[in-house]
């Protein structure tokens, strides 16, 4: 083969390389058909629920479902009638924890028996793994009912797709759940003051991390050890595999996807565009007995109306430090976010940038600068490299709620009211288009390239 020939091979992913590679990860896409519009979602006036409540089933009971029930007992007049999980353990934990606020819900292993025989059922709430989530959501869309999704839509973009194909040809509402979509600081943060006042000037960068302390492989109470006939009946070859199965390539996509989906979520929405190219560098460097990659980092380029940025993410999970945090920088300034406010709920002003006091008096940033933490040692001399600090703006809002509420609260307030849904599954297909490649970046260790047409569902 000549330099040439190897050159221009290389020069692009092609979209048949993008098949080939994401199809052997069982992360196949299909790249053709309309997208998803606002339109589709709308329901006629005879479908509308009576605002009195709905009723609602839960398939998958395990530690992020109930994180999702909670979240759904502090909202009013949702009625969980029905629980669905295929480990007993998660049915006694999640039924009795309900019968404690009043519920007595319905239990059942297999969804299909849930949808066979739950009648008066409005909407359902998936939080299984992912490799299954597109098989239980397309089930439910087709028995006509609406579903709030958890993330990652899929591990195979392929099934991510049939997923937004079948909410569109049914009419029924899909919930993926990137819930910062629906968190009010993120939506000043983002839509008010990055879009609405451009108080960054040009965002050009944006740096994000999700950290974690090492652990050790999920274990189980022994006596609710399921039979090898069952886990296998359910696609699962352990129970090391079914309790850790974000850790396994059959059943999910690793750190990256589980963490970082909701991070890397964000970046589109910054900056307006899918991102053009992504590169990374990761491993199985630490943890011998797991198959995705322990760590990784990456760079997305993002061609903006503004010109070129980059995006900047780091997964880890032998170390905590910095915990997880989003920065996004601009010229006047940048803004620290996170969904724990303590770690980032602020605004940094440039010593150049326009005053920001009118905004200030205006409400969209708290009216007194804080100084940002002075070095304690004296005699210290900053050389005229450092820019010089400006002090932080606490962003005025606040969200009083578990994370997850308000954006269960919009896929509520889309059933009964019709009001558009914050992360619709055309939203979550793309993010899972710009999170998947990352796997397949570091695998190959090469420049990836993104085309317009592998974010269309």
């Amino acid at each position: 083969m000549s330099d040439k020939t190897e050159t221009n091979k290389k020069k692009n992913f092609s979209r048949r390389d993008f098949l080939k590679s994401s199809a052997s990860a069982g992360l196949g896409v299909a790249l053709a058909g309309n997208t998803l519009t606002r339109a589709s979602f709308s329901r006629g006036k005879e479908e509308k629920k009576k605002p009195e409540g709905l009723n609602v089933a839960f398939i998958g009971a395990g530690a992020q479902g109930r994180i999702l029930i909670e979240s759904c007992l502090r909202i009013p007049g949702i009625r969980i009638v029905a629980i669905c999980d295929i480990w007993e353990y998660s049915q006694r934990y999640a039924s009795r924890y309900l019968k404690k606020y009043g519920f007595t819900v319905n239990i059942y292993e297999d969804y299909r028996d849930l949808l066979k025989k739950e009648k008066n059922l409005d909407a359902v709430i998936v939080a299984t793994p992912d490799w299954v989530h597109a098989e239980q959501t397309n089930a439910c869309l087709e028995a006509g009912l609406h579903v709030y999704c958890e993330k990652e839509m899929s591990n195979s973009l392929v099934k991510a797709r049939t997923m937004v194909e079948t909410s569109r040809r049914t009419g029924k509402l899909l919930q993926i759940g990137h819930q910062r979509r629906s968190n009010p600081r993120y939506i000043h943060a983002i839509d008010r003051l990055i879009h609405e006042k451009n108080i960054l000037g040009r965002v050009s960068q944006i740096y994000a991390q999700w950290n974690r302390s090492k652990s050790d492989m999920i274990g189980w109470p022994k006596k609710y050890t399921m039979d090898q006939g069952k886990l296998e009946k359910y696609g699962y070859a352990s129970m090391t595999h079914f309790r850790n199965w974000r850790w396994f390539k059959k059943y999910g996509g690793g750190p990256i996807v589980d963490l970082g989906s909701h991070q890397i979520d964000l970046f589109s929405w910054v900056f307006g565009v899918h991102p053009t190219s992504v590169m990374a560098s990761g491993g199985v460097d630490y943890y011998k007995n797991r198959e995705w990659y322990d760590n990784v980092m990456t760079i997305y380029e993002f061609k903006t109306k503004s010109g070129t940025a980059r995006a900047l993410y780091q997964v880890q999970t032998s170390t905590k430090h910095g915990g997880f945090y989003e920065t996004f920088m601009g010229d006047n300034g940048s803004i620290v976010m996170s969904e724990i406010p303590e770690k980032g709920n602020w605004a940094i002003r440039e010593a150049h940038a326009p005053e920001w006091d009118s905004l200030a008096k205006e409400g969209y940033l708290k009216s007194e600068a804080q100084p940002i933490q002075q070095l304690k040692t004296k005699n210290i001399f900053l050389d005229v490299r450092v820019t010089a600090e400006t002090g932080s703006w606490p962003l005025p809002v606040e969200l009083a709620k578990p994370v997850h509420q308000p954006h269960l609260e919009n896929f509520f307030n889309a059933i009964i009211h019709g009001i558009p849904l914050n992360c619709p599954g055309k939203t979550g297909y793309e993010c899972a288009v710009a999170v998947l490649m990352v796997n397949e970046a570091v695998r190959s260790r090469r420049l990836l390239k993104f085309r317009a047409e592998y974010f269309k569902a």
